[in-house]
């Protein structure tokens, strides 16, 4: 079996150059499989594209490559949208969206042509029955927190998650840690693992990553 890490944080570019960033991935948490990965462009908030892994191409040294142009990411579904309250001209929040980048459905505008900077939340936007996992998360062992995420090993063929990859430990002994998702037990408020830190901090030794 041929496996490829997915380190969030790490670059994601189109096939014209385009240069995006990996800011989560999304997981089928019944079928522990990955569909997408939320890749935003780069320096542009809030408009995260949801991307297939069918257009996604991972090298050894975890750089994505997506088969997908500027015009073709701009697309696909988006990831993430920014909603604006008191709006001009609109009694419920409207979605700020520039040009030509696909919008998530109800009223858009473009936010550089209204009178003033309304009051805008960005909200993440995720397949039904998904979870997205981004770097940072929080992850809870039996008898309290471990670490935070910093990606995932999967499968290349199958997409099955093999591995999930945390930072642990403090600021000046921090390790990094593959742990079996056979021991994920669920994605509330986190990453759920059904071992112990202690048994988390032996893993060290023949699951490191990175």
């Amino acid at each position: 079996m041929t496996e490829i890490t997915l380190v969030i944080g790490n670059d994601a570019d189109c096939a014209d150059g385009f240069r995006g960033e990996l800011i989560g991935v999304v997981i089928d948490p019944a079928a522990g499989l990955v569909t997408h990965l939320a890749v935003e462009p780069k320096g542009r908030s809030g408009l995260a594209r949801l991307v297939p892994m069918d257009l996604a191409q991972v090298t050894p040294t975890g750089q994505i490559g997506l088969s997908c142009d500027e015009a073709a990411f701009k697309d696909l579904s988006p990831a993430e949208e920014t909603l604006a309250e008191f709006v001009p001209g609109y009694d419920a929040p409207v979605q700020l969206l520039a040009p030509g980048w696909r919008d998530a459905g109800g009223p858009v505008v473009d936010g550089g042509t209204i009178p003033r900077t309304p009051e805008a939340e960005t909200v993440g936007i995720i397949p039904p029955g998904e979870v997205e996992e981004q770097r940072g998360d929080q992850v809870h062992a039996t008898d309290g927190d471990i670490g935070r995420l910093r990606g995932l090993r999967i499968d290349a063929d199958g997409r099955q998650v093999t591995h999930v990859l945390i930072t642990e430990g403090h600021l000046h002994s921090r390790k990094e840690v593959a742990i079996p998702f056979g021991q994920v037990t669920g994605f509330d408020d986190g990453i759920q693992l059904s071992i112990t830190k202690q048994q988390v901090r032996d893993l060290r030794g023949g699951n490191q990553f990175g």
